[in-house]
């Protein structure tokens, strides 16, 4: 059997390519982290020359596309086939690949984490999807509706893959070890939960699915599926759960499995290689100039695979020699491949470029790779690419001396640390800065660096052992230091843990503003081709804007503009309720940085604007004309309420934004309260993690402007409601994070001492900790509950 060799590549998304299906020979469908999804047809080309696969269609997404399904057009009404994606916005799209954007069949709403894993039935009869939420839900083709939920346990954290197996079986892999097989029997008119059947538990995190052909050549070890994941391993089993055979060779993560027509295996992961597997053994080994290959997708029709890889490029590998690239195109990817793999202790650290000399310099040909003193002191490799005409960020090249502990103090945005980590904690996302000093506790590091990058608790564990790991030989060294209490004015944590009190104002600042000033024009071309210019942008506001986040994205260095202000919430007062979210995503940002001194009314406009589905004029009209009792909550898109709160919690990170909200805490915390139902009324969006974490960070920010700031007003009264707003949401919530900060609010009212220890009594706390207790067993919420009992006397 002759190897794979290069066939073509797929240049034109400008960040990491993450999901690729190969449903046909003429075309094939990529998903990016740019936010959108490309058609690539292949055109008529002479016999004897390799094909060229061209862009064909960019559909825009609202968010990083991280997963893709196709059903036949055989199947559906559509000619084209039917496109079916899932990505960051916790949504799935139904589209033709073909057509313009906003041209959606479907919008399935159902999940509410990144959908990260999608599948359609052989016969076209279902869909089933993933989520990072723990849910796998199975929806009917016929009618777009969900018709089965798949039972997993509440650790489960995320269903990475998922897999038609048959008409009536479905298989799912999660980040909590195990492999699911369930029985289903979809039926129209009823939503059902269906339990596994069996449950196989592996030694990591399961990442991938792939079944063998059912009609084709049988594995020789008669397995069924394979699966691989975080232990490097793939491994084969017989439907019954039976495991026949473990397959070594990967270096790190694999990350997706396929079946080529000859029964081989295919499989890709984070060590840069796509592998050719026949039987138990590596027949192959493909190279890529690429962090991460994040999917490998097989075109059945000729057996042809399709590469998606973190260097934002499709590759296409083949078998056929009609279908090998030209020669200067292969001799080209070779000596990128050879280029990307530079070690540590060969750089010359004198001769590196910099980041200034990337602006200016091009590169001298097509995929020329160099290397860049970064301004943190790491060294990364940039490749130039002909087609987007500017340097690619390849990767972060490990020095080793730096590998071997023998390091130096690295500065991270303005302070010095002992490390800075590389965390990557989410598929098709780069890698989240983690400074590290030596002494910290690891559990208040990696906490902090959670809530920073508004990250999911379920990643506590993983990111503390990452640092443990990667500090084991320096902590060595480091003279233990004995416990102390935290005072008022404490800003660094102690070796001891210890969680009250907690003096720093939490924010959610997490930036990816790309798709929301996107739809933002695209809204205000709507108005201008409405006739409606007297709410529109004009060219100067649009630029203006634009600036502003673009500065956003970068560390904050000079306060906002107060034009931008005002553009923004000009439009929050006048655009339809429908085109407001991308605005209040701009101004969650906006809110964590200087600037908002003189807009005392911003949290007004963007709880306004979030719960009053009616335009209205002025920006100072205040919300006790909007009264929380007038509120219609089954109006109100939870998307925009999570926004606001954001906004809201993102003002206390400075101090005229603090001042700001201590004026309207009353109405505030009001809103608040009867959003949670903590009067007996319905919660508001309880499935929705993002608007509790919202919901609740707002609160414990008021009681720790409580504690901070005793001056400013936040009497008994409102401290009784946030400790009420904190129990309810322990009654009603299950998720670690949701928990952690609840009781974090009720210990930081309890901790400020005088009249607010008298405002909850021992039988009370008893109650909230026997709630808490019951459906966690996070650390952080057992601990904060032991400081709360000590502070009461108890």
């Amino acid at each position: 059997m002759p190897e794979f060799q290069l066939s073509a590549e797929l240049r034109g998304h400008e960040k990491d390519v993450r999901c690729v299906i190969f449903p046909s020979p003429d075309f094939v469908i990529s998903g990016s982290r740019d936010s959108t999804t490309v058609l690539w047809r292949k055109p008529t080309v002479p016999a004897g020359h390799p094909p060229k696969f061209t862009k064909s269609n960019t559909i825009p997404a609202n968010h990083y596309v991280n997963s893709l399904a196709y059903q036949p057009p055989s199947n559906s009404s559509c000619p084209e086939g039917l496109l079916v994606r899932g990505g960051g916005d916790h949504l799935i799209e139904i589209n033709n690949p073909a057509a313009p954007e906003d041209n959606h069949k479907r919008l399935l709403v159902g999940h509410s984490g990144n959908v990260c894993a999608l599948d359609v039935a052989g016969d076209g009869s279902y869909l089933v999807s993933g989520s990072w939420d723990g849910k796998a839900i199975v929806w009917s083709t016929k009618a777009w509706e969900p018709v089965l939920s798949l039972e997993h346990s509440e650790e489960t954290k995320a269903v990475w893959a998922v897999l038609s197996y048959s008409k009536d079986v479905v298989i799912t892999a999660c980040a909590d070890t195990y492999i699911r097989i369930f029985r289903i029997s979809p039926s129209e008119g009823s939503f059902q939960q269906v339990a596994a059947q069996r449950s196989l538990k592996t030694d990591d995190v399961v990442r991938a699915l792939c079944r063998f052909p059912v009609g084709g050549p049988t594995h020789p070890t008669r397995a069924d599926f394979a699966s691989a994941g975080n232990d490097s391993i793939i491994r084969l089993w017989k439907i019954d759960g039976t495991q026949v055979a473990s397959l070594y060779g990967h270096e790190s993560f694999i990350y997706s499995l396929a079946c080529l027509p000859t029964g081989e295996l295919v499989s890709s992961g984070e060590d840069r290689t796509v592998r050719i597997w026949k039987d138990r053994e590596c027949v192959q080994t493909i190279t890529l100039p690429a962090i991460s290959v994040w999917q490998v997708a097989v075109c059945q029709a000729n057996g042809d695979i399709a590469a998606a890889t973190s260097d934002h490029v499709v590759r296409i590998f083949t078998r056929s020699p009609e279908r090998v690239a030209e020669p200067d195109a292969i001799s080209d990817f070779d000596a990128a491949v050879q280029q990307s793999q530079v070690k540590g202790n060969t750089i010359d650290r004198k001769n590196l470029k910099t980041k200034e000399w990337l602006t200016t310099a091009k590169g001298e040909k097509h995929q020329q790779v160099v290397l860049v003193s970064e301004s943190d002191g790491s060294i990364a490799a940039y490749q130039w690419s002909e087609v987007t005409n500017k340097w690619d960020l390849l990767g972060t090249v490990v020095d080793s001396a730096e590998a071997a502990g023998d390091h130096k103090k690295v500065e991270y945005q303005g302070k010095e640390y002992d490390f800075v980590f590389d965390v990557d904690t989410e598929d098709g996302k780069p890698p989240h800065k983690l400074p590290y000093n030596l002494g910290e506790d690891t559990y208040q590091a990696a906490t902090k660096f959670l809530n920073e990058n508004n990250l999911p608790i379920s990643y506590l564990e993983a990111v503390a052992q990452f640092i443990r790991e990667n500090t084991a030989g320096a902590q060595q060294s480091v003279p233990s230091t004995p416990a102390r209490p935290a005072s008022p004015n404490s800003k660094a944590p102690t070796p001891a843990t210890r969680f009250l009190p907690h003096t720093e104002y939490l924010a959610i600042t997490s930036t990816n503003l790309g798709p929301a000033f996107r739809r933002l024009k695209e809204f205000n071309q709507d108005h201008i081709k409405a006739g409606n210019k007297h709410i529109a942008m004009n060219p100067d506001d649009l630029a203006r804007l634009e600036s502003m986040i673009s500065g956003l994205l970068e560390p904050p260095k000079s306060p906002i503009p107060p034009e931008s202000t005002q553009i923004v919430l000009r439009l929050l007062t006048q655009w339809p309720y429908r085109t407001r979210l991308p605005l209040l995503d701009v101004l969650r940002c906006m809110a964590a940085r200087p600037g908002l001194a003189s807009f005392p009314n911003t949290a007004i406009v963007a709880l306004r604007s979030a719960l009053n589905p009616k335009q209205f004029t002025d920006p100072g009209d205040t919300l006790p004309q909007l009264a929380p009792d007038d509120v219609n909550w089954k109006e109100i898109n939870p998307h925009n309420l999570m926004m606001a709160l954001r906004t809201v919690a993102n003002l206390f990170s400075q101090p005229e934004g603090r001042a700001a909200v201590a004026k309207e805490a009353g109405t505030v915390i009001d809103l608040m309260g009867q959003a949670v139902g903590i009067d007996g009324q319905e919660p508001f969006s309880p499935e929705n993690v993002n608007v509790q974490v919202a919901l609740i960070t707002t609160a414990f920010n008021y009681a720790c402007l409580a504690y901070n700031e005793r001056q400013r007003g936040i009497d008994a009264t409102l401290l009784s409601k946030l400790l009420r707003i904190g129990a309810t949401i322990i009654r009603h919530q299950k998720d670690n994070e949701v928990l952690f900060r609840a009781v974090m609010t009720i210990g930081m009212v309890i901790a400020s001492g005088g009249p607010a220890t008298q405002l909850v009594s021992q039988s009370e706390l008893q109650d909230v900790a026997r709630q808490a207790q019951g459906k966690t067993q996070d650390t952080r919420v057992h601990g904060v509950l032991r400081e709360c009992k000590k502070l009461l006397g108890n």
